[in-house]
């Protein structure tokens, strides 16, 4: 994905890429979606549309005729072939950047490379092993249990086919953790460790008093395997049950999408702390800055990254929260690089038991009320290093050494 839908890695890239005097051209799957306008603008951009359909019922059904097509057919990749190589048929390129959180289209940019003998350099974000179960599969089958469990399974296979022959023809891989480092090393030998980051424009801290204690969280909550917030919850029904806490001044903002708000309310419901919660929806990214600023401690949704949990994820959000200086609090912690970062970066708490957030939490709620807002002294030179300036830096690097 590419802005205006949710694609701030590659959005900020291009956007530092013009500042350096590079001319990124990009071809994306159209998403309908406008978080991230602010990204898309005076840029070169080509936007293949896969659906067009309006309505539920014919939205699924051209949903599923778009899969079959391309589960069957390749139809996605060969369609972005076929942009791509006008583009490139007119000269002038010096090599091919594809960025995929699964597979699509890195057999397209593999392809294309061949065809225009360009280098290719495939940057993997969240990819298919990193979930502890199948959230990378966007809709239900509304089949039975078992065919939809059949399905996913040969749907992932054949995804992990068409990624790893991609992945062993890239003259590099740059990817976003140390775990998935290691993990692409198994298919080439040219691996970079890239972060996801914030950009320093937009993200600074600033001290601005509130009326209330806020907990602040913006993003999705895939699944309670993938991120579990029992820990907040449990902690605040702690503070509560003694009084050290109240709804009218103590908040926890929500910032979501509609599933991720049932799954919230029903856990919320719960422990007993729905009255401490507010729900929103999604915002443009252009507000997210302020609302980060006008936040006492920003959360971050993770789990025990074990076999069957997830592993190596690492997101925008998290070095965003990062640059604005305000305590960050990970619950559960991954006990892995997750809270190394937080930790090396002097950001706050990964936290592993109740009494580490309960303790958190009422620290940070005096230090509000005696100064109404607040802050943390975090490692500077641990977050400068996440700056999406320095990240294009990476990356420029990378395209000149492969050039």
């Amino acid at each position: 994905m590419f802005p205006p839908a949710f694609g701030p890695r590659i959005g900020y890239l291009c956007k530092y890429l013009k500042k350096a005097g590079w001319q990124p051209v990009v071809v994306t799957e159209y998403i309908e979606d406008k978080t991230f306008s602010f990204l898309a603008k005076e840029l070169d951009v080509t936007y293949v549309n896969f659906y067009k359909a309006s309505g539920t019922v014919f939205q699924y059904i051209e949903w599923l005729m778009v899969f079959l097509a391309d589960f069957l057919l390749n139809y996605k990749d060969r369609k972005m072939t076929q942009v791509a190589s006008k583009l490139l048929a007119q000269g002038g390129y010096s090599g091919i950047l594809c960025s995929t959180y699964r597979t699509f289209p890195l057999p397209a940019a593999y392809q294309l490379s061949k065809r225009f003998q360009l280098p290719f350099i495939a940057d993997t974000r969240d990819i298919l092993e990193q979930y502890a179960s199948t959230e990378y599969i966007a809709h239900s089958f509304r089949t039975f249990p078992f065919i939809d469990k059949f399905i996913i399974g040969v749907f992932k296979k054949k995804l992990l086919q068409g990624r790893n022959k991609a992945l062993s023809a890239a003259n590099y891989i740059t990817t976003v953790s140390p775990w998935h480092v290691q993990i692409m090393s198994q298919f080439n030998y040219n691996v970079a460790l890239i972060y996801n980051g914030f950009d320093p424009e937009i993200f600074y801290p600033e001290k601005i008093p509130t009326s209330q204690f806020r907990v602040t969280y913006t993003g999705r909550l895939l699944s309670l395997t993938t991120r579990d917030p029992q820990l907040l919850f449990e902690a605040i029904a702690l503070l509560s049950q003694k009084n050290l806490i109240q709804p009218q001044d103590f908040r926890v903002q929500w910032y979501i999408d509609k599933t991720s708000k049932e799954i919230l309310q029903q856990q919320a419901n719960l422990y007993g702390v729905i009255e401490f919660m507010d729900f929103y929806n999604y915002v443009p990214a252009a507000e997210i800055p302020k609302i980060l600023n006008r936040s006492s401690v920003l959360l971050q949704l993770a789990n025990l990254a074990s076999g069957k949990g997830p592993k190596g994820i690492m997101t925008t959000k998290l070095f965003e929260s990062l640059a604005v200086e305000k305590p960050l609090l990970c619950v559960r912690s991954d006990e892995s690089y997750l809270e190394k970062i937080i930790n090396n970066a002097h950001a706050g708490l990964a936290a592993r038991d109740v009494n580490q957030v309960y303790n958190f939490l009422y620290t940070y709620y005096q230090k509000w009320k005696e100064k109404g807002y607040t802050t943390i002294q975090i490692n500077k030179a641990v977050v400068d290093q996440f700056s999406r300036r320095q990240q294009a830096k990476q990356f420029m690097d990378i395209f000149e050494k492969v050039v």
